[in-house]
């Protein structure tokens, strides 16, 4: 049943939008104590949403599935350049690319911005030429940030 257009399930609005941003880097473009975006997602201004699933990549894991490991690689998950725990340290493949990911629901806020980078903490494993990343999730207007309820406030636009 749905209620107010809303999903009774999840609560999401029927009308949300799904985004879903991915990018790759080589290793070798990457020096020590640089960050990398591999992928970035701006919520619009008066806009709300949820970040669903992220899923990771690196050629070793593609070509070997017990090199899961990735020494000198730091993955997180930035809200507002906040990290998002848990997945604020991940020293490995937890979500590959290509075998779905385990959901979960971080709230995105009017306007956020969401990154997945990878931070080169030192010694990556010369077998690990290229990594990548996505991260995916729903969008919505938020009637709280609109026009409506701004006149019901009393500001002129």
């Amino acid at each position: 049943m749905v209620q107010n257009g809303c999903c009774d399930i999840c609560g999401i609005p029927l009308d949300a939008e799904y985004f879903d941003e991915s990018g790759f880097i080589e290793c070798k473009n990457l020096r020590p104590g640089e960050r990398a975006v591999l992928a970035r997602f701006q919520v619009h201004p008066q806009y709300c949403g949820v970040l669903q699933c992220f899923s990771q990549f690196s050629d070793a894991y593609a070509r070997d599935n017990s090199e899961a490991r990735t020494p000198g690689l730091i993955w997180m998950i930035l809200r507002n350049g906040q990290p998002v725990a848990p997945y604020h340290r991940l020293e490995s493949i937890v979500n590959p690319w290509g075998y779905g990911s385990y959901g979960f629901q971080v709230r995105l806020d009017e306007n956020a911005l969401v990154e997945f980078v990878v931070n080169h903490n030192g010694g990556i494993d010369e077998d690990i030429e290229v990594v990548g990343g996505r991260i995916m999730g729903r969008y919505w207007y938020n009637r709280i940030y609109g026009a409506e309820s701004r006149r019901t406030a009393g500001i002129r636009e």
